[in-house]
């Protein structure tokens, strides 16, 4: 699932929204009150629960190739996305919308790379809530690698210490780091 020309995608759980008003995410790390949502290059952050922590990593132009081999590693391709054993039965059963919303009312948001788009007013979808189907077949229709591990802990380090691009979303939803 992944927005048109001219258009962005916010992913919800629920199919009956019909306005999308500016807020304050609860996991807001700024005060200013935004309606979110992504772009092509950022769909596939969101095709997962809601809840769900992930840890995500993908190749770019800077990456070395020893992190490529030592994170992505053989079959990894260009993009990684781990989650968690305890998330899969939900993971696999989530349902999933995407809301196609005017672009023409959103600016990049993030730096030094954008991550998000948002706006500060008030904006309505494009049509109905579009069910975003299978969640692990989009994972491989867009040859990305879905990981399952017992924790992201180790995974999330390692990532966040080389060369790759990442992107870690609810981990504080994430099972515990263990000790040692």
């Amino acid at each position: 699932m992944r927005p048109r020309p001219g258009e962005v995608l916010h992913f919800s759980e629920d199919p009956a929204i019909t306005v999308f008003r500016p807020h304050v995410a609860a996991t807001a790390r700024q005060p200013e009150a935004y309606v979110w949502a992504v772009d092509d290059v950022r769909a596939p952050d969101y095709w997962f629960p809601r809840q769900c922590p992930r840890a995500m990593a993908w190749t770019v132009p800077g990456t070395s190739e020893d992190d490529r081999e030592r994170i992505l590693g053989p079959g990894g391709g260009e993009r990684v996305h781990a989650i968690e054993y305890g998330w899969v039965k939900r993971f696999l059963s989530a349902e999933l919308f995407a809301y196609r919303l005017p672009a023409a009312a959103f600016r990049p948001f993030g730096e030094p790379v954008p991550h998000a788009h948002v706006a500060i007013e008030p904006v309505e979808p494009l049509g109905p809530a579009e069910p975003v189907g299978d969640l692990l077949e989009l994972h491989r229709e867009a040859g990305i690698q879905l990981r399952v591990l017992d924790s992201l802990w180790e995974f999330w380090d390692a990532v966040i210490g080389s060369t790759l691009g990442f992107s870690g979303i609810r981990l504080g939803n994430a099972a515990p780091r263990q000790p040692g």
